[in-house]
């Protein structure tokens, strides 16, 4: 019999948030300097990929690094949204010449926050790691960003080089912390109503196995659309003054909130990466990041708007065992769905906007 390896959320309530961590917590890691993480340590073992990240918690943004442990992986590239902010897109394309990455960047800062990419390109060179060419390496790093110049922190504050360096050293492939912490420091969603009726968004990591075959995904949820659990439930998002859920996809489908969509406008994005321990090609790893998408138009609603940047990446070995490219579709969905819930449960508030984690335990 087959055994999906995948804790789902969507029974546990938000006054219950003290239960999810007993439930969730492997072991807490201590929050790096700073940071106001209060989520709990997942685990990507595995998957022969180390995820780490830098916080600049007054400034309220930060970096958040997939890496290989220790060699390169192939990766493909999906966009949904149409406000995304990428750097090196291409190299995660079939068609680009270099078929092996060295490292994800996800980024907060927008745009600015591509420099900070070259903090990790310089850790990879030091290490050898990287494309060959004469005379040394050229590390192939795609990155993309989410807006989080405001409404928290301060807009002049993005993450930088050292920040990157940081992360790609502190990656780890087991106690990743989630919540507000790397690039989900800055990150809210349930923003059709405006800014002032959002949550907090934040990272998630999620993990699904079956019939040997393992996939995880990292999340920052930083969206325009509310964020729903596996029952359909709205459980962060827009809310009215009275802090109740208005249902963002309704609004906008109804033409409501055309005077908020000005202060919306290239503030919102999901950026993710998802994994798999089986072996694909390149053609079929792009249709694995097109597949993944399903996660996100289930829980993010809406997603992939003119006003979302949402940009999924799908990577895996360069070689190692094969698996049918339908089983591992489904399994990483199941992932990404969970790395997006978790985001969000994991998220503390800050600066007049809630989070779901507020008042947790952070034992």
């Amino acid at each position: 019999m087959l055994r999906v390896w995948s804790l789902h959320l969507q029974h546990v309530q938000h006054a219950r948030r003290r239960d999810v961590y007993g439930v969730l917590a492997c072991t807490r890691p201590a929050a790096g300097k700073g940071s106001t993480h209060q989520g709990v340590s997942a685990d990507l073992s595995g998957l022969g990929i180390a995820v780490g990240h830098a916080t600049n918690s007054a400034g309220a943004t930060g970096i958040t690094i997939v890496r290989g442990i220790d060699r390169p992986f192939r990766c493909a590239a999906v966009v949904i949204g149409r406000a995304t902010g990428t750097r090196e897109l291409h190299t995660a394309s079939p068609f680009h010449l270099v078929e092996r990455v060295d490292a994800v960047v996800l980024t907060g800062g927008s745009a600015y926050g591509l420099d900070a990419t070259a903090g990790a390109m310089r850790w990879m060179e030091e290490r050898g790691r990287g494309h060959p060419v004469n005379g040394g390496v050229v590390p192939i790093i795609p990155a993309a960003v989410i807006f989080d110049l405001m409404p928290l922190g301060g807009f002049s504050a993005r993450p930088t080089p050292v920040m990157a360096y940081d992360a790609c050293e502190s990656a780890t492939p087991t106690g990743i912390p989630e919540g507000s912490v790397g690039a989900g420091t800055g990150a809210t969603v349930g923003k059709a109503g405006g800014i002032a009726g959002a949550m907090k968004g934040g990272v998630g990591v999620g993990r699904a196995g079956a019939g040997g075959v393992m996939t995880g995904a990292v999340a920052v949820v930083n969206a325009l659309g509310d964020v729903r659990d596996a029952n359909g439930a709205i459980i962060a998002g827009a809310r009215d003054a009275d802090g109740q859920f208005l249902d963002g996809a309704r609004l906008i489908a109804e033409g409501g909130v055309r005077r908020k969509f000005p202060d919306a406008t290239l503030q919102n994005t999901t950026i993710a990466v998802v994994a798999s321990s089986a072996s694909l090609s390149r053609i079929e790893l792009s249709q694995l990041a097109q597949a993944s998408a399903a996660a996100l138009f289930r829980r993010i609603t809406p997603t992939g708007t003119s006003f979302d940047g949402d940009v999924i990446f799908a990577i895996c070995p360069l070689d190692g065992p094969a698996a049918p490219p339908p089983q591992v579709e489904g399994l990483v969905v199941a992932a990404l769905e969970e790395a997006v819930e978790r985001a969000v449960r994991f998220a503390v508030g800050r600066d007049g906007i809630p989070g779901l984690a507020d008042g947790a335990s952070t034992r």
